[in-house]
């Protein structure tokens, strides 16, 4: 990828930050913690409000304050600066890999905000029904920055597989 591109690719964790905080602010104005706001398709899709102290499925919401900070704040704060760097450096990715790194980048942001700025937590909304797979009546609440690190780091990683 030229510099150019490079420098292109950065719209879309731009474009991730502003959707995802635009959702969440939107949430957080209409919908009362802890509730639903809106069902679809019967209980299939609901976007509720709920916040998320912790990572993925909630992990480590009860740690201590001081502990998640520096797990959930400031390790993925580096993380986030060292992917940005490395992408940057090195000219071994291809543009779809650029790409999908950069939307990673943005999802990753966009619940850093939040948990730099929201005491209370990340703001999860979407909330799917999953009928009992893997005992899940309904699959862990997120938000739009979680679905495009886990879309964008999914397409990722298929993509160095198939490089290899």
């Amino acid at each position: 990828m030229t510099k150019k591109q490079k420098l292109l690719s950065l719209t879309l964790p731009l474009g991730v930050i502003i959707l995802d905080q635009i959702t969440k602010i939107l949430i957080v104005a209409k919908i009362p913690m802890w509730t639903v706001g809106k069902s679809f398709f019967g209980d299939f899709l609901r976007i509720v409000h709920v916040r998320n102290l912790g990572i993925a499925f909630s992990l480590g919401d009860g740690f201590p304050d001081h502990i998640r900070s520096a797990v959930f704040k400031i390790l993925p704060l580096i993380a986030l600066v060292v992917i940005l760097i490395y992408y940057f450096k090195s000219n071994e990715f291809t543009p779809f890999q650029g790409w999908n790194l950069a939307g990673i980048v943005g999802g990753g942001f966009g619940n850093l905000i939040d948990r730099f700025f929201r005491p209370d937590g990340v703001v999860d909304f979407i909330d799917v029904k999953f009928y009992g797979l893997f005992g899940l009546e309904r699959w862990p609440t997120f938000n739009v920055a979680d679905a495009t690190v886990v879309v964008c780091g999914t397409l990722f990683a298929i993509s160095l597989l198939k490089k290899r």
